[in-house]
């Protein structure tokens, strides 16, 4: 996500929030937050195919959100800045606070009537 000087804020926010917008790169950035983490660990956790992932990191790489570093043949992912895992725990208490809504919503609503079987003879 190079940034654009010329763009407006809020469009270099979208694309910033759509390069969040994929599964897999959440779980790895998830992942991030806890440790560094090489491909090989990475691939079980995050349940898709090392051509996949690749693809998955390169995007986050080329956003600027994580670096790579090489040691030997591994190759270790760490995040560029803290603030990348206190933006998903943000986000986890966004969701906890949604959903807990969408429950007290649920509860809220009155039953349906039973429905009655029509027998016609």
């Amino acid at each position: 996500m190079a940034a654009n000087s010329r763009q407006p804020l809020y469009q270099m926010k979208a694309d910033f929030f759509k390069t969040l917008g994929h599964p897999a790169r959440i779980r790895v950035l998830e992942l991030l937050s806890e440790r560094e983490h090489a491909v090989s660990e990475m691939l079980p956790e995050v349940g898709i195919e090392p051509a996949n992932l690749s693809q998955q990191l390169s995007v986050l790489r080329r956003a600027g959100l994580v670096t790579a570093r090489r040691e030997g043949l591994s190759v270790s992912y760490a995040l560029t800045s803290p603030r990348i895992a206190e933006l998903l725990r943000v986000a986890r208490g966004i969701l906890t606070g949604v959903v807990a809504g969408q429950a007290e919503v649920l509860e809220d609503l009155p039953e349906p009537p039973a429905l009655v079987a029509e027998t016609r003879g």
